[in-house]
């Protein structure tokens, strides 16, 4: 495990100097770059900084206790620390996804269930700000479509860490929340009372870097204006303020009306359509190598569903990892630590695995 760590600390250390160099920051795009990989590397340094210690703490208790039996007895649980912080190297060791420590673009649909869907919708968005807000991260919501009755047809959040390490990254916490969500509960439109089953669907695209990553040629768009809908107000129904972005090459679609210039609006639907062109190019690089990376669900068909929320017996249910508690209201209030953490475990356990058969 040495050989495999010391490339890795040396890389740590030449990182170091590098954002040290105050030239790197006249480059954004590169200094985040290189941040984000300083940041991948730290966990390892400090995973590795423990199990050293505790190797060495094994070490030195072996020879002592040749001379005091007290030593002997304390054996037992240093080998036993040494032993899980090498297992915890091994598993930051694995390939990770190299868009883990990344930003997310999170967009939320509507699906089967019409109005009900919409209100779901609408549950699931304040669901994952409020998780933002638990953990310290920014959430904007970028675009939105309103239902009738309060919920959403669709909605868009950009999603942003506080920039400390990959565990703690967005895209790491939130890539599971890909797919189709399925909900089970009276709709306030059910005037007998029956339950009734809908789904919204969830996308979540790591957030492209605006300059190097994805090249948006202006001769490849289309740009469309239009007067925003929804509640009056300043600069709302008023002002061709809504821009629809077409990429002319994809086909991609992007329509932003929620701030009140054009100008805004325009950057907010460039952002949405760098990380789905981003998110397009890793699809096709997954497929053509063999579908190493796996895809999130981008139908809305209840038969595809990821997770069930269900209000009668305030329950969720994770049917990737087989997660099930009955704090629901919890989670919707942005508790979702423990079902994420079951994702994360059963990723990281599958990824462990395959690098160990390969």
């Amino acid at each position: 495990m040495r050989d495999v760590v010391a490339p890795l600390l040396e890389e740590h250390a030449a990182l170091e100097q590098q954002l040290a160099d105050p030239a790197l920051h006249a480059d954004a795009a590169l200094a985040r770059r290189v941040g984000r990989r300083y940041a991948e590397l730290g966990a390892v340094v400090r995973a590795e900084g423990l199990w050293r210690s505790a190797v060495e703490d094994v070490e030195a208790a072996r020879v002592l206790a040749q001379e005091d039996a007290a030593f002997a007895e304390e054996l037992p649980a240093l080998v036993e620390r040494a032993d899980a912080t090498a297992e915890r190297l091994r598993r930051l060791l694995v390939p990770r996804d190299p868009d883990d420590a990344r930003d997310v673009i999170l967009e939320v649909k509507a699906g089967e269930g019409g109005e009900e869907s919409a209100l779901f919708a609408g549950d699931l968005v304040r669901m994952y700000l409020r998780l933002a807000e638990r953990r310290g991260w920014r959430a904007e919501v970028l675009d939105a479509a309103s239902s009738d009755l309060g919920g959403y047809k669709e909605a868009s959040l950009a999603v942003r860490g506080r920039g400390a390490e990959p565990a703690e990254g967005v895209y790491a916490a939130l890539k599971f929340e890909g797919g189709v969500h399925r909900v089970q509960r009276v709709p306030v439109t059910e005037s007998q009372g029956r339950i009734h089953t809908s789904a919204a669907g969830v996308l979540v695209l790591p957030e492209a870097d605006e300059v190097d990553e994805v090249d948006v040629a202006p001769q490849d768009l289309r740009v469309d204006v239009y007067r925003s809908s929804g509640p009056g107000g300043q600069s709302v129904n008023t002002t061709d303020s809504a821009v629809r972005i077409t990429h002319l090459p994809s086909g991609l679609v992007v329509s932003c009306q929620n701030e009140k210039s054009q100008l805004q609006n325009r950057e907010q639907a460039l952002r949405i359509l760098r990380a789905r062109l981003r998110a397009l190019a890793a699809q096709e690089a997954a497929e053509v190598a063999s579908g190493a990376r796996r895809a999130q669900v981008r139908t809305v068909d209840r038969s595809e569903r990821i997770r069930t929320y269900n209000f009668p017996e305030n329950r969720i249910s994770d049917h990737r990892t087989g997660y099930k508690a009955y704090n629901l209201d919890a989670v919707l209030d942005g508790d979702l630590d423990a079902v994420l953490a079951s994702c994360a475990r059963a990723d990281e356990d599958a990824r462990l695995a395959a690098a160990e058969t390969s």
